[in-house]
């Protein structure tokens, strides 16, 4: 029986590119970490090993490169249009591009100094497909965020492997994954960037949680309602367990003031939340 070839793609992964703005006092850097994959007429490639149709993916790296040059310190969504359009206008066996890019944070602390801004990472993903065009997805990851207080967790469902006991005063903290749709393929990327983000943040603060569920879906929400350039969100919020420690063989009372931060295992709330209007989610999740 013969094999059938399936969905495939091929890129380069992980090509580092820092971008120095010297016009700039301070100095400005971008700092990105890009992904490319193409998929496009690869059958004949996996069949019989001909490679016509196949762009190296040492190409793809210096493609990088020169259109991180030419276009300058721009936003990780320019960049990553760029480089999807470019491939898949540029050759004709190549019909869609996906493109991801993580941009890394850093603060000046001088002329020319700068310091790494904390774990959080920003991310972009495009794809670009000849028959439906640009799909521009944004987000972040490892966001840290925690409530000493306003949290509880009662009330949930029992059998007979159940331990843990409920609680009406806990904290609650979490590393948020979002993820976030744009309508278009053209706005002010680094607001609207900017808007989601802190939305994530004010509604974590602002609401008084009975789970992570409910902070989830008031975060989602208030994207969409600050966000109106996005129509989508989803998000992952691992559960970051702080346990009281117990202080009584030391003598010691602990009225929810010394805490073990257990890193695992962990709960993992994850959720879609989508604007009323929110058109087809197309290729730009695959």
């Amino acid at each position: 029986m013969m094999a059938i070839l399936g969905e495939n793609r091929y890129g380069k992964a992980e090509v580092r590119v820092v971008h120095v703005d010297r016009g700039q006092q301070p100095h400005a850097i971008r700092d990105f970490n890009v992904s490319v994959s193409l998929a496009g007429d690869m059958l004949q490639t996996h069949l019989s090993g001909a490679n016509d149709q196949v762009l190296p993916t040492d190409t793809q790296k210096n493609t990088v490169y020169a259109l991180a040059q030419r276009l300058g310190g721009v936003e990780p969504e320019v960049l990553a249009l760029a480089l999807a359009r470019h491939f898949v206008e540029g050759r004709p066996g190549i019909t869609r591009a996906r493109v991801q890019v993580d941009s890394y944070g850093w603060t000046s602390v001088g002329p020319h100094s700068l310091v790494r801004s904390g774990g959080e990472v920003r991310t972009v993903t495009v794809v670009h497909d000849e028959q439906s065009g640009s799909w521009v997805l944004g987000g972040l990851r490892e966001l840290t965020l925690l409530n000493t207080t306003d949290s509880e967790f009662r009330g949930f469902a029992r059998d007979e492997y159940t331990t843990l006991a409920e609680t009406t005063d806990r904290m609650l903290a979490t590393s948020v994954e979002a993820r976030w749709r744009f309508r278009t393929a053209d706005c002010d990327w680094a607001a609207a960037h900017q808007r989601a983000r802190q939305a994530l943040i004010q509604a974590f603060a602002d609401t008084y949680s009975h789970s992570l569920q409910q902070s989830l879906y008031a975060m989602g929400s208030r994207v969409l309602a600050e966000a109106p350039e996005l129509c989508e969100v989803r998000l992952a919020l691992p559960n970051k367990h702080h346990f009281l420690v117990d202080l009584s063989p030391f003598g010691l009372p602990n009225d929810n003031e010394v805490y073990l931060a257990a890193d695992r295992p962990y709960g993992l709330i994850e959720g879609q939340l989508l604007a009323e209007d929110a058109a087809d989610a197309g290729p730009a999740w695959s």
